[in-house]
């Protein structure tokens, strides 16, 4: 079966076809910058050119970088203000034409994680963390999600921890990989000391470069692991969201 599944980023808008029985894209992803600034109406037409890329009609599941409740998009912290309370499941349906499901986008790479990839199978509490733009959050206790955690907003040296351990700090710092491990260390201690998880599942398209800076990553209790889907992991909950939302 497959499912149209849409990944919003504060950088980039990616998607493609899933296969949901293999917990796969179907077809390679087709991308587009994210407008700048993010607005509402600018990125659904990015969405449209995704969606249209592949000429596909039917139902799809798009994430959003901020809390999502019934539709409605409630915070915007790496897009413009305008996502702040918008029926964006409204708008992203009217403008596609099609029934859409919309939901956090860590949400989203963190079940598809536990689906398909490095969470499979494991009890107990997971975190998956999703270094970008942003850092994204999903939580697990015995493979059941706690939806919109945000934990990229925790406060770390007084600000967000994103704002201090996000890839984008990395490059926008010039950061070594040594560098840029430290943080996500005093990072994910603090994330541990809070929820004592037994797994971290590191996400993001910065999961692609793992051996550069996990092994330098110390003094953490729980397993380390890079997330198996890697950055289309966001593409595939997306689609799974929306699969579940049809039934």
């Amino acid at each position: 079966m497959e499912i149209f599944g849409v990944d919003i980023g504060g950088s980039g808008i990616k998607g493609a076809p899933v296969d949901l029985d293999r917990g796969d894209l179907a077809q390679e992803r087709h991308k587009v910058l994210t407008p700048h600034p993010a607005v509402p109406e600018g990125v659904a037409d990015c969405v449209a050119e995704v969606v249209g890329h592949f000429d596909w009609s039917g139902p799809v599941g798009i994430t959003f970088p901020g809390v999502v409740t019934d539709g409605v998009t409630r915070t915007a912290a790496n897009v413009d203000k305008g996502w702040v309370d918008l029926d964006a499941r409204a708008l992203l349906s009217e403008r596609l034409g099609c029934p859409v499901t919309i939901l956090n986008d860590a949400d989203a790479a963190g079940v598809a994680e536990m689906t398909f990839g490095a969470g499979k199978g494991r009890k107990g509490t997971v975190i998956m963390l999703t270094f970008g733009t942003g850092i994204g959050s999903a939580v697990f206790t015995d493979g059941q999600l706690v939806p919109n955690t945000e934990l990229g907003h925790l406060e770390l040296n007084g600000h967000d921890a994103e704002k201090h351990a996000s890839t984008k700090a990395k490059e926008d710092h010039d950061l070594s990989w040594e560098h840029w491990a430290h943080r996500v260390q005093k990072y994910l201690a603090h994330v541990e000391m809070l929820f004592s998880p037994e797994l971290f599942i590191i996400g993001g398209g910065v999961s692609r470069k793992a051996e550069k800076f996990l092994p330098l990553v110390k003094h953490v209790r729980a397993e380390m692991v890079p997330a198996q889907l890697q950055n289309n992991a966001g593409i595939v909950g997306a689609a799974m969201a929306a699969r579940a939302a049809g039934k």
